[in-house]
């Protein structure tokens, strides 16, 4: 028996629960406030996709009209997939490994449309395991049974999603409460009698459903309807990054016929009040709320009376990952890109760096809302106390930094305090590309176990850049993006076209950019987004100083995305397939000597971008200057030395080689003996184990205490060819 039960509805990830409750849960054990978790989008996953699952769908679908060939054959080889599906389950839960040859094999799995892209098989996967062939084709094999189910049981299914349609920007509650009157859907019919299993086994008095996306809502408002008419003495409240962001504006009262509370912004507090108000006393009017949607005379009323303030980062806690099925959750890979690979292969522990976005002045971002404006940084020790933490409770060490873009210097921090508790984990995270990521930082980043990083390079125009206040040129892109990749970081692009006021001749300019980037290395995975206006960004808010004109409506429920006319008169859209289509072939090395008229099938212009262009912005001058208070790192090993005297025209001196081993590698340098006992000295001093950190200046005075010239000496060619190796200004 707990005092609250935190649901996150259907569809969210296959791979990885979504964090939200995990962060309340956190929280409210700070509080020492029971609580029960669930996601229950992988329990619905895994009952429909389980051998009684499949049995019980082909029995439903039996009576419908199967509409085409290829739900037909699906529904023929029934047998086969009831056979197939707890083992390839399984294997996607890495419980199953050996059963990839057989995948890999054929003839083992059923193959419906979802496998004529198998063409294409060697050139995506010529470079990948055996694992990582299985797992795609038995990804295609769901995603069969995926078009099975929504074309012939129930049209609302996707894996991410379910009847996003309904929570996309529905300016009305009308359609959505409609369907909430209809028939249960198949989906629901598993859904629901699992909830209320959890229900009577939890006994709950308050229950919390978090929405992060759209795709979740309808499942949110199904279950809390549930709850109401099963359990109505349960509180029902909502809250996560879908109200957040759409229901600023609610006005709608039928909302409160499902939820009694829906809450904004960070959740530890409105929650512990609503906890308080729930569990151990009366509501009143006089009941003290925080950022609280409620119906209080037949009338929407939004209540923010507590004079208490929002909880630091430093005081909610560590995520808090039990209860949930962690090692039920399904890898798959979709297709054939690296960084959507890691979205949905494996089991990543979500946490955040900093609350809210250090730069936070993007103008097609949500910058007035407090989860980006009110920016908040974590101290590196206490996140990596919370990496340790979570590593223990789950045993996983792989980390998703899910920030808006996580603070350089702070990336730096922890890649220190990983290194000096020695810990070996993996992660990755979402970035600007500033240029604070020196080639240096991005070696420590490296040595910590960072694995990729994505960012926005938005429009590679630096008129658009500016205009979307970036706070980056393509320039500086390139070059970040080139010392990410040479570190070996995998990096992403975030890709933008229709941005008001953008022209044809900069969409073309943009992807000729993208081309020139890709064919030189420097990103490995990208992906190219449509402009939405959003009501709280600075576009959404003043549309006039962008050019375009808004399709406003009356808002009574949600409120995010805002139709608009561009000025320009461009019809963007018809640049979308164009756009990915030349992408796909880059993010696989191929095609970059196609004219980028090959790419669309009506006119575009030639684009003005030099040829070599990305080169020359990579172009660039050793940086002789280094600030004084540069620290200077050392993450290699300890050298072999060897003393040995040299002559020459006789005099004869005493010279110290220093050998280096790393993983890969072996360097050997040499100096006279007292600059080699020195510099031996120092590198312990200078070890990245070391809670005090050596400056620049430091080392400076350190040197020249006892020889002279130390420019000559850190510019010689033995201390350039170590800091490939792992000396590191920073």
């Amino acid at each position: 028996m707990k005092d609250l039960l935190l649901i996150t509805p259907p569809f969210t990830q296959l791979n990885t629960p979504y964090p939200a409750t995990a962060y309340i849960k956190g929280f409210l054990n700070t509080k020492s406030i029971t609580a029960f978790q669930m996601d229950l989008g992988i329990e619905v996953i895994l009952e429909l996709f389980s051998k009684q699952g499949l049995t019980s769908l082909f029995e439903y679908a039996s009576n419908s009209k199967l509409a085409n060939d290829n739900l037909q054959r699906i529904y023929s080889l029934r047998q086969d997939y009831i056979n197939t599906i707890d083992a390839v389950i399984e294997f996607l839960q890495s419980k199953n490994q050996t059963l990839a040859r057989q995948i890999c094999a054929g003839n083992f799995l059923p193959e419906a449309s979802r496998f004529e892209q198998l063409d294409d098989m060697e050139w995506a996967f010529g470079s990948m395991g055996t694992q990582d062939k299985a797992k795609h084709l038995a990804t295609l094999y769901l995603e069969d049974l995926s078009d099975f189910i929504k074309e012939a049981v129930d049209e609302n299914f996707g894996f991410s999603r379910y009847a996003e349609r309904l929570g996309r920007s529905a300016n009305s509650f009308d359609e959505m409460y409609n369907h909430l009157q209809h028939d249960l859907t198949y989906i629901d019919s598993i859904s629901l009698p699992i909830l209320e299993k959890r229900i009577q086994e939890v006994q709950p008095k308050l229950v919390l459903i978090s929405v992060p996306f759209p795709g979740n809502l309808y499942s949110a408002f199904r279950c809390a309807q549930f709850v109401k008419k099963h359990f109505p003495k349960i509180k029902i409240a909502m809250g996560g990054g879908f109200p957040n962001t759409e229901l600023r504006d609610l006005k709608d009262k039928r909302v409160f016929e499902f939820f009694n509370f829906i809450t904004l912004d960070d959740g530890e507090l409105p929650v512990e009040l609503l906890y308080t108000a729930v569990c151990h006393s009366q509501l009143t009017e006089e009941t003290l709320y925080k950022r609280t949607f409620l119906l209080e005379n037949c009338e929407v009323v939004y209540k923010n009376s507590t004079n208490k303030t929002d909880y630091k980062q430093s005081e909610v806690g560590t995520p808090d990952y039990s209860d949930l099925l962690l090692d039920k959750y399904i890898s798959v890979i979709e297709i054939a890109n690296p960084m959507h690979s890691l979205w949905s292969d494996g089991r990543w522990n979500k946490l955040t760096m900093a609350h809210g976005c250090y730069w936070g002045k993007c103008t097609f971002c949500d910058i007035s809302l407090d989860y980006i404006k009110l920016y908040e940084p974590i101290a590196a020790r206490t996140l990596v106390d919370r990496m340790e933490e979570i590593i223990a409770q789950t045993g996983e060490n792989g980390f998703h930094f899910v920030d808006e873009a996580a603070p350089p210097a702070l990336m730096r921090e922890v890649a220190l305090e990983i290194l000096r508790r020695k810990l070996t984990v993996s992660w990755w995270t979402n970035i600007r590309f500033e240029k604070s990521f020196t080639a240096d930082l991005c070696l420590l980043l490296k040595a910590s176990g960072c694995i990729a990083v994505s960012g926005g390079l938005e429009v590679a125009s630096d008129r658009l850049l500016e205009l979307i206040q970036k706070g980056v040129t393509v320039e500086q892109v390139a070059q970040v993006t080139r010392n990410f990749t040479e570190s070996g970081i995998m990096v992403h692009a975030y890709l933008m076209y229709g941005y008001p006021t953008q022209t044809v001749q900069e969409t073309i300019d943009s992807l000729e950019m993208v081309r020139q980037m890709f064919e030189l290395g420097i990103l490995q995975s990208g992906f190219w987004h449509q402009f939405a206006m959003t009501a709280h960004s600075p576009v959404g808010m003043f549309p006039e100083e962008f050019g375009i004109i808004p399709e406003m409506n009356d808002i009574t429920f949600a409120n995010n995305d805002i139709q608009f006319k561009d000025k320009t008169g461009i019809d963007h859209d018809k640049f979308s397939f164009g756009l990915k289509k030349s992408l796909f072939n880059f993010m696989h090395g191929i095609c970059f000597d196609y004219e980028l008229q090959d790419w669309f099938d009506f006119k575009i212009p030639d684009t003005t971008i030099p040829f070599d262009y990305i080169v020359s912005c990579l172009e660039s001058h050793e940086n002789f200057a280094i600030k004084p208070s540069a620290k200077i790192i050392w993450i290699g090993g300890k050298p072999l030395t060897e003393t040995f005297t040299k002559s020459k025209k006789g005099n004869s001196w005493e010279i110290t080689q220093l050998t280096f081993h790393d993983r890969r590698e072996t360097v050997a340098i040499s100096f006279e003996k007292d600059k080699a006992d020195w510099f031996i000295k120092t590198l312990e001093l200078l070890n990245v184990s070391n809670e005090k950190v050596t400056t620049f200046a430091q080392l400076k005075i350190s040197f020249e205490s006892q020889f002279e010239d130390f420019e000559l000496f850190w510019f010689s060619k033995p201390l350039k060819t170590l800091k490939e190796f792992g000396l590191l200004v920073i």
